[in-house]
Formats: structure tokens, sequence, C-alpha cells
């Protein structure tokens, strides 16, 4: 259902335009009425990986091979170059994948970035932690999603944020480092890049609303067209993507404006998740999926754009911890292009500060559409008051008695 949800206009897209074959680790359900053909493989699964690819080129002559899926970007460049395909160079995207290696070529090359140290034990991110200056932020090294990642104010909450990010760590395939960082005050955006032969081109900028502190869990997102932000972070965006030497594909850079300046947080070289794409696409016309699918078919994609208006997302999250009983809309809102509801009745949902995280919290989403960013994000709004989310909270344990009490 996530993937589907997340992904399925990513897919959809692509599959207009190409046939499309796919690799996956589970027998296709949804993804069907897209597909050509397929082989069943973990993709993170290098040598599984590559088995998989040579027997769809056996049966079909494979023009490109893309993923939209964080875990797997160096594995299939790696399937890539061994086809004989276009793709950014393997060793590039684990320059991406591994945050503290990014942080050192961000540095290398006069990147505005964030202090950053890796470390591997409590004590080592107390150190850490006192040589930055408080607030910190912990986060994996090689993760995704913003799990994991969680801002300390003061040394008395560092042992708990450390256990909370570790844990998140220590299921890394590529690292189980933890990251102490510098605190970039200001507000989070995106910058979505198209990279084609070592030229990049940004193509929108996307502005974030994240909350539940200490956690960085991400509410909302609007695209506008016609966002003034966009020439102040483009150049940032871009040196970044050299700096890790992102050749070709669809880039998503996380950045922070920090007193009016832009500083990085990180570069995920994939199609940005969130439904951002999908925004992008319906404030400016830019259909990333298929550019995507384009440079990976060694093709130049087309970057123009055929609409100037904005676009909203509002993520739907509970109050509070507990069992989802019901979830419907109760009235239509003008300029809804869609609801979507990720969860059933009956089903848990567990916040990032219960030990949760987006997977587990979010109910749904909600998609706006305006002429402009404030309209957009004012229907969003509205369709938000015209939910009916009923949940029933996590029971909490009575308080043990004490013998005198009784």
């Amino acid at each position: 259902m996530e993937a589907q949800a997340y992904r399925g206009t990513c897919l959809q897209n692509v599959a207009a335009h190409y046939d499309v074959v796919l690799i996956s680790g589970a027998e296709p359900t949804w993804e069907n009425e897209f597909l050509l053909d397929y082989e069943i493989a973990d993709p993170a699964d290098q040598a599984a990986l590559t088995t998989a690819g040579y027997a769809l080129a056996e049966r079909h002559e494979l023009a490109g091979v893309m993923t939209w899926t964080e875990w797997y970007l160096v594995p299939v460049a790696r399937l890539a170059r061994r086809l004989g395909l276009p793709t950014t160079a393997p060793e590039a995207l684990q320059g991406c994948r591994n945050k503290h290696t990014s942080r050192s070529l961000f540095a290398r090359h006069g990147v505005p970035s964030a202090a950053s140290v890796s470390v591997r034990t409590e004590p080592e991110a107390h150190a850490a932690a006192r040589c930055i200056g408080f607030p910190v932020v912990l986060k994996p090294a090689a993760h995704a999603a913003s799990m994991g990642v969680i801002r300390v104010d003061t040394a008395d909450q560092l042992p708990v944020a450390y256990a909370f990010a570790a844990k998140t760590a220590d299921h890394g395939v590529e690292s189980t480092q933890v990251l102490v960082e510098e605190y970039l005050d200001g507000p989070e955006v995106s910058v979505e890049c198209v990279t084609h032969q070592g030229q990049t081109t940004v193509v929108a900028v996307t502005r974030k609303t994240v909350g539940m502190p200490p956690h960085f869990e991400e509410l909302a997102h609007t695209v506008d067209a016609n966002d003034p932000l966009l020439a102040t972070v483009a150049p940032a965006a871009v040196a970044a993507i050299d700096a890790l030497g992102v050749t070709d594909g669809v880039s998503h850079i996380e950045i922070r404006v920090v007193d009016g300046r832009p500083r990085l947080i990180e570069v995920n070289a994939r199609i940005a998740g969130d439904m951002i794409s999908h925004l992008v696409h319906l404030a400016t016309g830019v259909d990333l999926a298929r550019v995507a699918a384009d440079i990976a078919c060694g093709r130049t994609p087309d970057l123009t754009p055929t609409r100037r208006q904005a676009a909203a997302i509002r993520f739907i999250y509970p109050a509070y911890s507990g069992t989802l009983t019901a979830r419907r809309v109760t009235e239509p809102t003008g300029g809804v292009e869609r609801v979507c509801f990720q969860r059933q009745a009956g089903d848990p949902l567990l916040l990032p500060q219960d030990g949760g995280h987006l997977f587990t919290a979010r109910i749904g989403y909600l998609i706006t559409t305006g002429p402009t960013a404030t309209v957009a994000q004012a229907r969003a709004q509205e369709a938000y008051r015209n939910l009916d989310i009923q949940v029933d909270p996590v029971a909490q344990e009575a308080p043990a008695t004490r013998e005198n009490d009784a």
C-alpha cells in the first residue's frame, strides 16, 4: 500500500512512454497493469539483482535501468554498468548514500553545509556534541525519510537521543554509524534537479513544513512554479551535485536557509518521495518520472514548463498514537486533486514520540492545487478540516500499587 500510495504515479507515468520490466523483492500486485515482465529478487542483494537483470536482458532489449528507492541506488547503478547502460558512477552514488562522505566532499569543494562528526559510541557522541555546541542533530549516516533523526538541545538529552538514532543506524547495510551535526536553524526546502551528461537544471523548489520536535517529521510540502526562493537555493544545489560527482538522473537536494543563505543537508540522487514529483508535475508540467526514465535510456529529457501554478500536500497524522477507528471526507473541498488513505479502520498508529516513524504514523495525505502557493495551502487547510479522523488512544498502564496503598 505504501509503494502504491507514494510511487504509483511514477510507475504509471513511466509506463505511459516505455515498456517496463520490474525487479522486485515480492510478487507484483498493483504494479501488474504497468508491467511487460518481471523478476523476483532482492534489489539490495547485488548478486541476486544482477542475475535478475541478466535474465530480463535475455528476454528483452533493455534501454535503461532506474530506481527511485534510496537503498537500491548503488546496486542498480552497478547493474546498469554491467549491462552497458547509462548511469552515474556507483562510487558517486555511494557518496550520496553516506552522509559523512557527503559532508567531506562538500567541505572539499566549498559547498556550505553543517559541521558533522561520525561516531560509533555514546561517549564519542558526547565529545562531538561538546565540540560542535548544542543544539545538535543526531542521525544515521546512511538512511532516509528522516528516520532516526533527532534534535538534542542539552547534554542530558543525548543518551536517549543516541539510542534512538543508533537503533535505526543499526539496520543500515552501507553504514551503521551515527552522525552528530550542527543544527541548522532556518526554513527547510528541497530543490528538485535534473542532471544529464554532467549538466544540471534546477526544476523546482519545495517548501517543507516539519514538526513533532525533537523529531523532524515532514507534515506538508508546497511547490510553486513562481517561487522566488528558487534563485537563492539553485546555485548551492548545483554545486552539491557537482561536488558528489552525480552526472545523470533526477536529484532531490535538501537545504536549510540560514540567515538568508542556503546550507546543504543532503543530496538524494533519486526522485523525491512524499509525492513531491507529482506536485512538481502539477505546478510546472515537468514529469520527473519520465525525465528519469529518459535519462536512464540515454535520451535528452524535455524540461520545458507547461504550467505555472502551485500544488500542496498535507499529510494526515493522528493527534496521538492509538488504533484508527474511522477516516473519511465529510464534504468536498474546491481545488482538491486527490485524497489518499493509507490506513484502514483497525490499523495501529504509532507517532515518532512513541517510538514510531512516518510508516507507522501516517494515515494518508491530500493534495490541492491553486494559482499561488497561498491559495493551494489555504485549500489544503480547508480540506484537512473536512476530514473525520477517529483514533482510540493507546491504553496507558496503571501505576503499580504499593502495599501501603491497598
